[in-house]
């Protein structure tokens, strides 16, 4: 075989072509251990990002977790409160319920027996109203049934009932008053007013002067003297202090004359006492006879005590035949007034 041509001591050098040859394969060696130790790297660090991403996932499930248990715990203490505040309520409800009842029938029923006592009285009330009515409705009935003169003299006659002075009167023929007969004008004596029988005259009719101490006030009830100057004395029942004097007549409408002409006008009162009688001045005054009743205030200054009182007319209001009085009233009192 044929032998190399190198010597023995070049065995031990590697030829030159083979060196760069191995130079060349140990640094592809080396690349490629560096890339797979940045491959291994790499991967490393992807599954340390992913472990890093599930544990911040797992950390914030069981945190949502936590708050949901936390929430649901919270709701769960406030519905078992709750279920105990609802509890405790039913068990004490009914006692409660029942007294409220009890309160609630009571009272409507204390309210609607006081509402029909109220209402049982005032029907009383309505029937008597009712009654009341009746009799109204049968008097009203009564009366448009009546002629107009007749309406008329009722309407006047309570006029004339109706006494408007509220004083006593010393004056009543009743209570022992009377005329002294001397000291009084002769009354006047009319043909009408008598009666007569074959020219015999039997009675007359003519009032006497003591027809002005009674409370009749009728037409024609009344004492006339002749002309229009008169008068009249009156013995009172018993010594009084005066004080008023009130003089009546007739009103117009129910005059047979239709007029007032023979009512007194002018006149003069005296206070008479002692024997012989002494006549003290009382007061002069004027009657109006549209006014039936007038009462006339007496000058009894020195508040003495008279037996009997004078009214001395001196006019009348036109007729000159006669006048006529038809009452006299004479007030005061049994003491002294008290002097102011």
């Amino acid at each position: 075989m044929p032998r190399s041509s190198r010597s023995p001591g070049d065995l031990c050098d590697p030829p030159e072509d083979v060196r760069p040859r191995r130079l060349a394969s140990r640094s592809r060696n080396a690349c490629r251990i560096t890339e797979d130790t940045l491959s291994n790297t790499t991967w490393i660090t992807s599954l340390a990002c992913f472990l890093r991403t599930q544990v911040r996932q797992i950390l914030f499930s069981t945190c949502r977790c936590k708050q949901f248990f936390q929430k649901l715990v919270e709701k769960t203490g406030v519905l078992v409160l709750c279920a105990f505040g609802f509890w405790m309520f039913s068990m004490h409800l009914p006692s409660k319920m029942e007294v409220w009842q009890d309160d609630s029938i009571n009272s409507p029923l204390q309210s609607l027996r006081m509402y029909q006592e109220k209402v049982r009285h005032h029907t009383g009330e309505i029937q008597d109203l009712r009654g009341n009515m009746t009799q109204l409705i049968a008097k009203l009935q009564l009366m448009e049934a009546m002629s107009d003169e007749e309406k008329l003299a009722q309407k006047i006659m309570k006029m004339i009932q109706g006494d408007f002075i509220e004083k006593p009167d010393f004056a009543l023929k009743s209570i022992g008053a009377s005329i002294d007969f001397e000291q009084t004008s002769a009354t006047y004596n009319h043909d009408k007013a008598r009666s007569y029988w074959n020219w015999i005259r039997l009675w007359n009719y003519a009032q006497p002067p003591d027809v002005i101490l009674e409370p009749n006030m009728t037409p024609g009830n009344c004492w006339a003297f002749s002309g229009d100057r008169g008068q009249v004395t009156i013995r009172l029942a018993q010594k009084v202090y005066l004080s008023n004097l009130t003089l009546q007549h007739i009103p117009k409408t129910i005059s047979l004359s239709g007029s007032l002409d023979t009512a007194p006008k002018d006149f003069v009162i005296y206070g008479m006492e002692g024997s012989p009688r002494e006549e003290v001045f009382l007061g002069a005054f004027q009657f109006q006879p549209e006014n039936i009743i007038q009462m006339f205030q007496l000058q009894n200054q020195l508040a003495r005590a008279f037996g009997a009182v004078k009214v001395k007319i001196s006019s009348n209001w036109g007729n000159p035949r006669f006048t006529c009085l038809y009452r006299v009233r004479v007030h005061g009192s049994v003491t002294p007034p008290r002097m102011p």
